[in-house]
């Protein structure tokens, strides 16, 4: 970086985020990771984790590379930031007519896999992609209630009970809840759509053509493999809420969320339609914080300090992809403490105003 005002103020805002690193352990001994949270026996790893690194990141600015810090090249994993690569992959098979409509019912198309029950059948692929499907079950021995009046932090409103406890289901569609079983079963539901395991649509759809590094990674559990067109292939979750999910570096993850920002399109190809990114960002109806498995800011409720039209995707451990199209930027932030993810948001934006 030259030696502007802005970029001052931007290594102040990078040295702030490495100041205030997340309390997990690096070496996944306790506390770390949100599995511990669960009521027994379903609070232990069901997938592979590994070691991680220090806070780390890059940003990204009108598609050029602006600063970077930590390890930026280091592949860890992301959790939940795998399901806004879960949405992407939707948006794929949307635009290969494997997924018509949104608002069909998933067992019109895939019956037999969970969703043929008086309740289950009238959960839609929107439900699923908006956390409302209210789905009821059990993914890899894992059972949805498990998650039942979770809360999270960006959250606008606390649950009203414990977590895991039986909350009664209301009808698919109208009730939003942050579900890590919910969002397995999705990523079940578009392996089948797909007929092959989604790391290689992921790979050959979004990775290659971005241009990224061999080093990401996205695996499931244990007991995850299924037999499919004659294959035994791996469901993979959309987090590693259990252990698996998305390892992956700091870059990658802002070549993906330059793809957000430029509507799906990159070096003239488009990879994922305009039109489905449009729908990953529009509000559900009952969730005006939340798109398709992404988080919005239009009311300013999950990153007070950014833009309303910055969205997020968001994973434990505070790791964060912040897409700010006013500013025409993409920032990624690894292992923050997630207290501190606004203020750094706040530095950074005033580092670019200011010139960086």
């Amino acid at each position: 970086m030259t030696s502007t005002a802005g970029s001052a103020r931007l290594q102040q805002a990078i040295d702030y985020a490495i100041a205030h690193e997340t309390g997990w352990s690096r070496d996944t001994s306790e506390p770390w990771g949100v599995h511990a949270a669960d009521p027994a026996p379903w609070n232990r790893l069901l997938g592979p984790v590994a070691p991680r690194g220090p806070v780390s990141g890059a940003i990204l600015r009108e598609g050029k590379l602006l600063a970077s810090w930590g390890e930026p090249m280091r592949a860890d994993l992301t959790f939940s930031v795998a399901k806004t690569y879960l949405a992407l992959l939707a948006g794929v098979a949307y635009d290969r007519g494997l997924l018509p409509g949104v608002d069909e019912p998933v067992c019109a198309r895939l019956p037999g896999i969970g969703f043929d029950s008086d309740h289950n059948r009238r959960v839609t692929w929107a439900h699923l992609l908006q956390q409302t499907s209210e789905w009821e079950g059990e993914c890899f021995g894992v059972p949805d209630q498990v998650d039942r009046y979770r809360t999270l932090q960006f959250q606008s409103t606390p649950a009203a009970g414990r977590k895991g406890d039986p909350r009664p289901l209301q009808a698919p569609g109208s009730y939003w809840e942050y579900n890590d079983v919910r969002i397995n079963q999705l990523s079940l539901a578009l392996l089948h759509l797909f007929g092959r395991a989604l790391p290689q649509v992921f790979d050959t759809e979004i990775m290659r053509p971005l241009d990224a590094s061999g080093d990401w990674r996205w695996v499931g559990y244990d007991n995850s493999w299924i037999e499919l067109n004659g294959s035994r292939v791996q469901s993979v979750p959309g987090g590693s809420h259990w252990g698996g999910g998305v390892s992956i570096s700091s870059l990658d993850q802002a070549r993906i969320g330059q793809l957000l920002l430029d509507e799906g399109r990159h070096q003239g190809r488009q990879l994922i339609s305009s039109a489905w990114i449009e729908r990953m960002r529009t509000p559900c109806a009952i969730a005006p914080f939340y798109g398709y498995l992404i988080w919005l800011n239009r009311e300013r409720s999950v990153f007070p300090s950014a833009g309303a039209s910055s969205f997020f995707a968001i994973g434990a451990g505070g790791s964060i992809t912040w897409i700010a199209p006013e500013r025409q930027m993409v920032v990624v932030v690894r292992w923050i403490n997630a207290d501190h993810a606004d203020a750094f948001f706040r530095a950074v934006g005033e580092a670019v105003d200011a010139g960086a």
